[in-house]
């Protein structure tokens, strides 16, 4: 009882929604549904199949606004900064995903995510404002902490299930996301989705607009709770959560692999190990009459009858090959069937199905393997590294080479899921995580800890398994040297606005207009730290974070002469040294030249005569 009076109008939604449950979309009523419920001849508006909710068209504008932002490194949060190729990127996702295109467009092998459920609980970022201008949307996104770090809290809110584009902004919030995490994925890549029942149905059908349908490859279904929940008000206990899992073009997970130990020679067949496999089909006499037939045993002359759901594997003429190789395993009596031997070295594949229903570990194990890694309760419910092991597992291919991104990454799970694997099998895959710094509730274990944001937790657990592991590694014999192999780091990075001044499209008077000019006559501010302005221009050159960059005097020396970069002083002879290196594009600052036209217009000429790209910012 909320003290209130009846609410006339509530009521009778209510009533018309029992009657008429299909006229009503996120709670409110749809007038077109509606009369052509009740049996009014109705055409529904450009009807056809098509995924549609409201804000989409805000989803598709946000999605193509560009964005100027970078990424600052951060030496001191990271582990191994130098020499790592993993990455941790703190910041809101949609602008991370955007930063990101240039430099690892095509190049992610398998992208795992958790993203909100939508249970009525949750805070995310999504665009609802649909009437506002492109000009109010970037000054609303740009919400920065007190260190410059780009965070758009502003848009960080509740999706209450009481809101009437409940759906919709769930819907909007992953669209954008969901498009540009599919440019990053390589042309065989995968990616696993984790959800629940909440938004299931519509993930299913967003990711089949945005990967396209005949991209799907499986819906694992993951056992996820180990007891039953008594405390269900409709009789049910929901145990289980899905993994959604799609390829961008010709991807697919990797299956199971083969028991080979099945594989015996118990007859010392000179064809090698073999196993027993049924002879039963799959089709009725209706389908295919050539493979019911009776099987007579030359020898003992017993008959063996198919099955008519079945019939049998093979027909007459295959079946006559195999008896006459002697690989038919005869039964003693005519109730049992006949089956056949399979050799080892006939398998022309390692692996078999992979079975789409996972029971191996269940939600209480990643809840406390955090606890038991963090020394206290700092996220609830998150993800078991080793349900995450699995997807990596099915999806990763390459175990040397291959890059795992996860843009909803909470408490570094994957982070924790990829370290661990490569401990195991000697591999070197890498990570790239982002999460937002979303803040932790003051009352929580979390904050009372010292963690201040979601983003803290994550790298702190990451520095910790690091840290596990190399003690496990000290406390054995390292016989085949996978633990000096191993990558044991991370670089930190945050998302920051550019380090250079940005045009500002939005003038109104000549003052502005002539205040903006005199401010772009140096782009760039003297305070702003080299190392900063060196990873925004490799970024938006394309070049990946963990570049090789060898600082040479006043030269950065990327990717063994790939491209060279003067941020700190140009001359003739830093110039002519620059073309004896021979790289393929050299980056340098306006303001070096001071002014000096002649020496800016020499060195073009000498950089186009050499055949390397030049590039003034």
């Amino acid at each position: 009882m909320d003290g209130n009076s009846l609410n006339i109008s509530e009521e009778k939604l209510n009533k018309i929604k029992e009657i008429v449950p299909e006229a009503f979309t996120e709670s409110k009523i749809d007038w077109e549904k509606l009369k052509a419920a009740l049996g009014d001849n109705v055409e529904f508006k450009n009807e056809r199949y098509v995924l549609n909710w409201a804000g989409k068209s805000e989803a598709f504008r946000v999605l193509q606004t560009p964005t100027t932002a970078t990424l600052k490194p951060e030496r001191e949060e990271s582990v191994n900064f130098d020499d790592t190729e993993n990455i941790f990127i703190e910041g809101e996702n949609l602008e991370v995903l955007k930063v990101l295109q240039k430099a690892y467009f095509g190049k992610v092998k398998m992208i795992y995510i958790d993203p909100p459920y939508n249970t009525g609980n949750d805070n995310f970022i999504y665009p609802d404002k649909f009437s506002e201008t492109k000009d109010e949307y970037l000054r609303r996104i740009g919400d920065k902490d007190e260190m410059g770090s780009l965070l758009r809290e502003g848009l960080f809110r509740k999706n209450s299930k009481d809101s009437g584009h409940y759906h919709s902004n769930w819907l909007s919030m992953m669209y954008p996301r969901l498009f540009l995490a599919r440019n990053l994925l390589k042309d065989d890549g995968v990616i696993f989705v984790s959800i629940d029942d909440n938004e299931v149905h519509n993930l299913r059908l967003l990711m089949n607009e945005v990967f396209g349908e005949e991209n799907f490859v499986t819906s694992l279904i993951w056992k996820s709770r180990q007891n039953v929940d008594s405390r269900s008000l409709n009789g049910a206990s929901n145990d289980h959560e899905y993994i959604l899992c799609y390829s961008k073009y010709n991807g697919k997970i990797r299956g199971k692999e083969i028991n080979k130990l099945k594989y015996q020679n118990p007859d010392m067949d000179p064809r090698g190990p073999w196993m027993s496999s049924a002879m039963d089909g799959i089709a009725t006499k209706d389908k295919r009459p050539n493979l019911h037939y009776p099987i007579i045993n030359p020898i003992s002359e017993l008959k063996y009858m198919p099955s008519p759901e079945n019939g049998w594997r093979f027909q007459k003429s295959t079946l006559a090959k195999l008896i006459s190789e002697d690989r038919v395993i005869w039964p003693k009596n005519s109730d049992s069937k006949p089956r056949f031997k399979r050799y080892l070295n006939e398998l022309n594949n390692d692996y078999t199905g992979f079975s789409s229903v996972l029971q191996t570990v269940y939600t209480t194990q990643g809840t406390r393997e955090l606890r038991e890694l963090m020394g206290s309760e700092t996220l609830k419910f998150p993800k078991p590294s080793e349900l995450v092991k699995i997807t990596i597992e099915q999806g990763s291919s390459d175990i040397k080479n291959d890059i795992i991104l996860d843009f909803f990454s909470g408490s570094a799970t994957t982070a924790h899921s990829v370290l661990e694997l490569n401990k195991e099998d000697g591999g070197n895959r890498k990570f790239i995580l982002v999460q937002l710094p979303e803040k932790t509730d003051e009352n929580s274990e979390a904050y009372k800890a010292g963690y201040k944001t979601i983003a803290d937790i994550g790298k702190e657990r990451i520095r910790r398994v690091i840290k596990k592991i190399k003690d496990e590694n000290e406390s054995k014999l390292d016989l085949d040297g996978k633990a000096n192999k191993q990558d044991l780091g991370f670089k930190a990075f945050k998302l920051q606005e550019s380090n250079f001044k940005i045009w500002q499209t939005k003038i109104e008077t000549k003052e502005e207009l002539e205040k903006q000019i005199q401010e772009h006559l140096e782009p760039l501010e003297e305070t702003k730290e080299r190392e900063d302005v060196l990873f925004e221009l490799l970024l938006k050159s394309g070049v990946e974070l963990t570049a090789k960059i060898i600082k040479d005097k006043e030269a950065y020396i990327v990717n063994d002469n790939d491209i060279v970069l003067l941020l700190d002083k140009v001359s003739k002879e830093i110039v002519e040294k620059v073309i004896e290196l021979n790289p393929k594009k050299v980056i340098t600052i306006d303001r070096l030249f001071k002014n000096n036209d002649q020496l800016k217009t020499n060195t073009a000429l000498q950089m186009k005569d050499a055949g390397i790209e030049f590039k003034v910012v």
